[in-house]
């Protein structure tokens, strides 16, 4: 326990020397050795440095509950409440408790269900955050075992091995070099090889090999978190808080105007008693606020985010869904979102250089130049595109298998075929492998310019070369090498995504592509998706681009007419989120990196696609469980019926504020009735109960997205609540003051009888 300030000082100040410092230092600095940690060692270490995860902020559910009565609507019926009280005992009356007590039920139902409801969808999202947890495998007490990653602490050794996601940052022990994929990260596809002492970053994937490694950060400290203080924690107004809010007031000025006018007309003008002036002020407060407003409007979403649930999409905040229906943009992270971040040959492509050689063949000579476990992402792809990966040894003898180094930059396989004949094929760098051809003076021109003619296209080039070796030894320089083809290495579109985005498309959603990646590769992708081609550099959106075709358009501009960029970083992603919002869009921006947090937090509906990081999920609004992105137009169109249903509920809202006010306000001021506050209470308690079936309604998603046309809606509920109150005011008068509905006296009923 002693050490606990000297291991803070050494990890937390002296992270960057953790990085850069041979690693027995890295061992010094830690306190740790290659035989890992003890369970006491690790629990103290735990409490000092937090669990290695981004921590999100959790708030007090009482907290939350008593929010759901801190708003305009529920101030309106607590003031009334207070008047029950303090004002309704005038005249040496008692209090009118009755009302009172009406008044605080009805906050508590409203405020219950709601608080209900939400909680219900963050259970939800808590439940997968749990399910999605990874897992590591750590040396704990001298014993390999399997933990959360949430568990280790500077110090750990872990075990990396092909497929598992590096739960840390850490420094690899002795071993051989592994491939680590980290778009994740940096949103580049090829994955990098990292020896024995380099660092790797939590969040990136081992693609190939297995090797053990010591842990140097965890958590926020790793170098990957500094992306989560981009993101912004700050509790801004939501946009659908600006809506009711803005229908709030509207009801609460149409209120105040009804009471206005009585207090001038019934005291001073018509000299009513105190008590009955005020039931009758209570009845306008009382009947005017649509105090469940919030209430039917979050059943409605709750009930949404389950539909979403069993789509693939868990639903965080639910007022997302409200927003969802209103996006025009889409903004899009292409490396495992829009694409497989799997590399694949494009058959169609494939340049033949030898007479008699088709590209079945040169796919083939490739595969067999390729391993068959233990793969690489390129061996994956070549061995990928045969029918059945035994093709690529199938009536042949391995004789040696030369794998990838950097500096020969191929591999090659030495043969013998069914015939008892000794071959060799290589693939690899064009340059590396045409250096072995014979005819190289001869190809070399047109090599260059197949390779030329991928690169404009976003697509990597890989050679293939083939060997005879008459003496049938494997040690045998051979015969000349044959330089039979080109193949293209792209990073393909999911097969749902071109269809995805055609739907936005028709849907009013513009999708922009927002990628790490070079800007031909992203050209080609959005060339391939149908999604456009009008991409640029990152540097365009820091005006450093010369190109003077662009030079005179604002940044905002520029951004909005965009359909993508390239080679962008967080804050890239971060800043064209801000500027589309600026410019009066309502965003959304889906991603699965540490990259993508920052922009995700700031859009207006974040969207984690499945297999993110834990900080991509942490900042997003909405989680998707099912790969692809095909989730999410069937979310857009639930969000758009959801809105409806809501549009619907807040005219009907209006109508019966205007209704009760202007109605109620005639029946006091012409006739002199006073109505009982208690009734209102119960046919505002009636109204919800019976008006919340509406987040059930059929209803026709709009083709295009929608928005609050708040003078549309005080529009339509002034017209139709007006209406209303004058069938109201017309109903009193028939029934009050003429005989169209005769009153018959007990006699005359009996006589009847």
């Amino acid at each position: 326990m002693a050490d606990k300030p000297e291991v803070l000082e050494a990890v937390l100040k002296e992270i960057v020397d953790l990085e850069n410092i041979p690693i027995e230092e890295v061992f010094e600095n830690l306190r740790c050795s290659r035989e890992g940690l003890t369970s006491e060692a690790a629990q103290e270490r735990l409490a000092i440095f937090g669990h290695n995860r981004l921590e999100e902020k959790r708030e007090s559910k009482f907290l939350k509950f008593l929010g759901f009565m801190w708003n305009p609507l529920s101030w309106v019926m607590e003031a009334a409440a207070i008047m029950a009280i303090a004002l309704a005992n005038g005249g040496g009356k008692p209090p009118d408790w009755q009302d009172f007590v009406g008044i605080i039920t009805l906050l508590l139902i409203n405020s219950t269900i709601s608080f209900i409801e939400e909680n219900n969808a963050g259970n939800a999202a808590a439940a997968l955050m749990a399910r999605l947890a990874p897992k590591a495998k750590v040396l704990r007490d001298g014993r390999w075992s399997e933990e959360d990653a949430a568990v280790l602490v500077p110090g750990d050794i872990i075990s990396i091995k092909l497929g598992d996601i590096i739960p840390a940052d850490a420094r690899l022990l002795e071993g051989d070099p592994l491939k680590i994929d980290q778009s994740a990260l940096t949103g580049e596809s090829l994955p990098v090889t990292k020896g024995p002492g380099d660092g790797i970053y939590s969040g990136s994937t081992c693609k190939q090999g297995e090797i053990e490694a010591v842990v140097i950060a965890t958590g926020v400290h790793t170098f990957f978190g500094k992306a989560a203080h981009l993101v912004d924690t700050t509790n801004q107004v939501g946009h659908f808080q600006k809506v009711l809010t803005a229908i709030g007031n509207f009801c609460i000025c149409s209120i105040a105007v009804g009471m206005i006018i009585e207090i001038i007309v019934m005291y001073p003008i018509q000299d009513r008693d105190y008590r009955p002036g005020i039931d009758n002020l209570l009845v306008l407060l009382i009947g005017g606020i649509p105090i469940a407003m919030p209430t039917v409007l979050s059943v409605t979403m709750a009930i949404g985010s389950h539909r979403l649930s069993q789509q693939g999409a868990i639903t965080k905040r639910m007022t997302a869904i409200e927003e969802m229906a209103g996006m025009d943009v889409l903004c899009s992270d292409k490396t495992g979102t829009l694409t497989l971040n799997k590399l694949t040959v494009d058959k169609n492509l494939i340049e033949v250089f030898a007479k008699g050689v088709d590209p079945d063949t040169v796919v083939l000579m490739a595969a067999r130049a390729s391993r068959i476990e233990n793969q690489d992402a390129i061996d994956t792809a070549i061995v990928g595109m045969l029918a059945d990966p035994k093709e690529a040894r199938a009536g042949i003898q391995e004789v040696h298998f030369l794998p990838f180094n950097p500096t020969d930059k191929r591999t090659a396989l030495t043969y013998i075929d069914s015939e008892g004949k000794m071959h060799r094929v290589s693939k690899g760098a064009p340059e590396q492998i045409l250096n072995l051809a014979r005819n190289k003076s001869e190809i070399e021109r047109r090599v260059h310019a197949v390779i030329d003619k991928f690169a404009e296209r976003g697509l990597r080039s890989l050679a293939v070369a083939y060997q005879e070796v008459p003496d049938g030894r494997k040690e045998s320089a051979g015969g000349p090498w044959q330089f039979i083809g080109l193949m293209p290495l792209f990073d393909p579109p999911r097969h749902d995504s071109a269809e995805t985005i055609r739907r936005a498309l028709n849907l009013g959603v513009n999708v922009k592509m927002i990628t790490g990646d070079q800007l031909a590769i992203g050209k080609e992708t959005g060339r391939r998706l149908g999604m456009g081609t009008n991409m640029y550099p990152s540097s365009a959106l820091l005006g450093q681009n010369k190109d003077e075709s662009i030079a005179a358009l604002p940044i905002d501009e520029l951004i909005e007419k965009a359909d993508g960029f390239a080679g962008v970083f967080p804050e890239h992603k971060y800043e064209i989120v801000k500027r589309l919002q600026a410019r009066k869009h309502i965003c959304g921006m889906t991603g699965d990196g540490v990259n993508d947090a920052p922009a995700l937090k700031k859009a207006d509906i974040g969207i984690a696609v499945a297999d993110a990081t834990d900080a991509a999920r942490g900042a997003s609004d909405i989680v998707l469980t099912e790969p692809g992105l095909s989730v999410i137009i069937s979310a857009v169109l639930t969000s758009r019926a959801i809105f409806q249903r809501m549009k619907n509920y807040t005219i009907y809202a209006v109508s019966i504020t205007i209704r009760i006010v202007l109605g109620f306000m005639l029946l006091a001021l012409i006739w002199e009735f006073d109505f009982p506050p208690f009734m209102v209470l119960i046919i505002a308690i009636l109204n919800d109960g019976t008006i919340m079936t509406i987040s059930k309604d059929r209803v026709k998603p709009s083709p295009l997205p929608d928005s609050w046309k708040l003078a549309e809606i005080f529009t339509t509920g002034i017209v139709l609540g007006s209406y209303l109150a004058m069938m109201t005011v017309i109903f009193f008068w028939a029934a009050y003051k003429t005989d169209f509905f005769p009153v018959r006296s007990p006699t005359v009923i009996s006589e009847v009888l």
